[in-house]
């Protein structure tokens, strides 16, 4: 930011007032720790009070007994709505977490309004009523299965995709019917706070919407341990979702759960190299590194590994790291100190372990990265999938690079991890990528591409990477309680079997 230029506030949203919090958070920007907003940020009583308008806002039924065609309408107002201020959204999200516009524009905020549209459409279409086979035992009588929204809905969101990923909970819970109170992550709460000045603009009742920026164990934990909340949908890493299940399990609420990956890049012997290392390079450098899905293991067979390696360095030493509001910028900052210091610490690990710096795994030169949390896109060759570079997830610039011979060694290394979030396979051969996809254990398997996030398909992981799936055409489902209605059709007492606790009186 230049001098003299004021630095906007944003309030928190409870019960449709602006809102400030017990505390102030400093937003600042990645590329060089500039002061560019401040946030309210608040902890349990804020949760509570957040709580109880969103309650408050259920059951006065303006929203959860509106029509679906009404809220569908809605929603899409909104969505037409940030399409509209794309400019101002993707700003917010590369002050505070340092995406850049390139990668801001076309999918941090630029997902967001088409994700949010195609909720819209489901909400329009979602069957709340089906009616069930009639059944003529143990009496004659017709059930229908109804669908309800739960109430409550908490959404807690990482900073990654501070809008995308919190948008991926609140949505399909708001096409149904229920009230939601958001969490966002401290270091990027600015455009969560915004969508929620925009929906209540266009038409979202007061209190159906709430957002509570704040620390984890403070407002998170209260969000996820809280009596009044029926459902928790959560992003971020598997630490700290096992603590989420914990604290939802003291009041027996739902949860969804996206954690963290390790994902692997397994390249056969028939790829297309060129395209494999482009991929690749998409794959584990996209935003610094820092996505849960992020293909952070590239697996080689010996035939092909050492030219692929040699066109891997060659093609990645072009990445260009600079202003994020460039677009020629290839990749900027990673989001925090914290998160520089960690990543840089994991790149110390690999070298002590015995792997090969093979590129980058430094601060960038130049006066520009000498403010901020930058770090060279970095690649180990020579790991073994022992290493914790190759166990652990870095959420960083980091790519590890295993030798394997056979394809079933291949396929055993790739689900040789905690983690089963995403992965991808590459070969020109499309029945055989497509044998080789059967056996990975993962949620999503990507031939010959990475990162292919669609709303229409269903998302999430295996194993320690999370629980339920998000988006798809399902994804309204898990916001919502199953009840049966049974209506008996005989109108007769005897026709009941009551005499086997009752017997008939005389007639």
């Amino acid at each position: 930011m230049t001098a003299g230029t004021t630095v906007r506030h944003f309030p928190m949203l409870i019960g449709g007032k602006a809102v400030d919090g017990e505390n102030v958070l400093e937003i600042r920007d990645p590329q060089n720790d500039e002061l560019v907003a401040t946030a309210a940020s608040g902890g349990a009583s804020a949760i509570d009070a957040a709580v109880d308008a969103a309650r408050a806002s259920f059951d006065d039924g303006g929203w959860s007994r509106a029509t679906p065609a009404h809220r569908s309408q809605v929603l899409h107002a909104i969505a037409d709505k940030l399409g509209e201020q794309i400019e101002e959204l993707v700003e917010l999200e590369i002050m505070a977490n340092g995406a850049t516009v390139r990668q801001a524009t076309g999918f941090h905020v630029g997902y967001a309004a088409p994700h949010l549209a195609y909720f819209a459409d489901l909400a329009a279409r979602y069957e709340f009523e089906t009616p069930m086979p009639r059944a003529s035992f143990p009496v004659l009588g017709q059930s229908t299965m109804r669908r309800e929204p739960i109430g409550v809905v908490g959404a807690i969101a990482p900073w990654n995709f501070p809008l995308l990923l919190a948008l991926w909970k609140f949505a399909p819970a708001l096409a149904v019917g229920n009230s939601v109170v958001l969490k966002p992550d401290e270091k990027t709460p600015l455009t969560s706070l915004e969508f929620g000045r925009i929906a209540e603009e266009c038409g979202l009742p007061p209190g159906v919407f709430n957002v509570v920026p704040g620390p984890g164990p403070d407002a998170g934990a209260r969000l996820a341990s809280h009596p009044g909340v029926g459902k928790i949908g959560f992003t971020g890493s598997t630490d700290i979702g096992r603590e989420i299940m914990r604290l939802a399990s003291g009041t027996v609420k739902a949860v969804t759960l996206e954690l963290g990956g390790k994902s692997p890049a397994l390249v056969l012997d028939d790829a297309d190299i060129d395209l494999a290392v482009d991929g690749v390079l998409y794959g584990s450098m996209l935003y610094s590194g820092q996505i849960c899905e992020s293909m952070t293991r590239l697996l080689l067979p010996d035939s092909i590994h050492d030219e692929f390696v040699e066109r891997l360095l060659e093609r990645a030493s072009t990445i260009q790291l600079g202003d994020t509001r460039d677009w020629d910028t290839d990749m900027g900052p990673v989001v925090s100190a914290r998160q520089h210091s960690r990543i840089l610490d994991y790149i110390e690990s690999g070298k002590a372990e015995g792997a090969t710096l093979a590129l980058g795994g430094r601060v960038p030169q130049g006066e520009r990265f000498e403010r901020g949390h930058w770090i060279e896109p970095t690649i180990f060759t020579g790991v073994s999938n022992d290493m914790r570079i190759a166990r652990e997830e870095i959420f960083g610039p980091v790519l590890s690079v295993i030798r394997y011979g056979s394809e079933p060694e291949g396929v055993a290394l790739a689900n040789d991890t905690e983690y089963g979030l995403a992965s991808s396979v590459w070969s020109t051969d499309n029945s055989r990528a497509l044998e080789v996809a059967e056996k990975i254990q993962a949620g999503s398997v990507w031939i010959n591409d990475s990162h292919q996030i669609n709303c229409e398909v269903p998302f999430g992981g295996y194993k320690q990477s999370g629980v339920g799936r998000e988006l798809g055409p399902h994804a309204l489902d898990p916001f919502t309680e199953v009840k049966n209605v049974h209506l008996d059709l005989s109108n007769r007492r005897d026709a009941r079997p009551y005499d086997v606790l009752l017997s008939h009186a005389d007639d």
